[in-house]
């Protein structure tokens, strides 16, 4: 059985100006913010000036010293182990989702390449053929970070009718789906429950951010976005995690009205973040014949 950390030393670790907050600490933060101290089991005591858990609390449950988590934090301690880990997310009532990502922040990957020699992503062949061979299914291929390398017809028609059809092939200014999502006003109407759209889009990229914290190309796009979008930046700021791959979708299109839609997120086998997402109408709904309507007169 693991020992976990004592606090040997806590008074004078508070004594110290505390370091800056790392992606860890931050994650943390933002779930001990969710979680009250009824929901965690804990007496609360004294005056709070926040609804949720606070550090000492977090730490005591999860059976590391409080000198511990803040160094966990602030990045000082870089070999956390599985079960301290699993200790913290369980104190938090992290979901499965949470959990991996909590785990990825802890122990992340080293860089493959330099953070300035980060490269535009080039689609897999085979990936973009199959979304052409779906003659029926919109269905689009993206990057790790959500640019539009290939569309098929029908993709192309259901969620960007307005942008040349040739736009992927623009390695320097291809479309990208959070940019369409949170700046273009067409993209924004095209969606019936945008706030559901918006907040799902930036969890999932939240998930996938933890698996290449050292692109820059993540970097350059949560800072354009978080400056050109206060909708973005405060969803970003609230940590929410989520690994989408499947659900529904409803849609206000401008040329065949509304429509509700499944999606799946088929991720390639290679792990480099691409994946392809597909809309699929129930047979026999009125949002298939819509389908078929968009697809045949466009």
């Amino acid at each position: 059985m693991e020992r976990f950390p004592t606090d040997r030393d806590t008074d004078a670790a508070f004594g110290e100006a505390e370091r800056p907050v790392t992606e860890l600490g931050e994650f943390l933060r933002s779930r001990r913010d969710r979680i009250t101290p009824d929901e965690a089991g804990v007496n609360s005591y004294g005056r709070r000036r926040v609804p949720g858990l606070r550090r000492e609390e977090l730490a005591q449950l999860a059976g590391v010293s409080v000198t511990y988590l803040t160094r966990l934090e602030q990045g000082q301690s870089q070999n956390a182990s599985d079960a301290i880990i699993g200790a913290l997310a369980r104190a938090l009532q992290l979901d499965a989702d949470e959990r991996a990502h909590l785990h990825a922040l802890a122990h992340p990957a080293p860089p493959k390449r330099p953070r300035t020699a980060t490269r535009p992503e080039v689609a897999k062949p085979g990936a973009e053929q199959l979304l052409h061979a779906m003659v029926d299914v919109p269905a689009v291929l993206l990057g790790r970070f959500n640019d539009i390398l290939a569309w098929n017809r029908a993709g192309h028609l259901l969620l960007a009718g307005h942008l040349d059809a040739d736009a992927p092939v623009l390695v320097e200014d291809r479309p990208n789906q959070l940019k369409l999502l949170f700046l273009d006003e067409h993209t924004r109407d095209l969606y019936a429950d945008w706030p559901s759209e918006a907040a799902r889009a930036v969890a999932s990229l939240r998930y996938v951010a933890a698996q290449f914290a050292d692109d820059q190309r993540l970097a350059e796009l949560v800072g354009e976005l978080s400056v050109r979008s206060p909708q973005f930046a405060r969803l970003w700021a609230g940590h929410d995690v989520r690994l989408c791959t499947s659900g529904a979708k409803r849609f206000r299109h401008p040329e065949v009205g509304e429509l509700e839609l499944g999606y799946e997120v088929l991720h390639l086998p290679e792990g480099n973040g691409q994946r392809i997402l597909t809309h699929t109408a129930a047979p026999g709904s009125a949002s298939c014949a819509a389908l078929r309507l968009l697809t045949s007169t466009s």
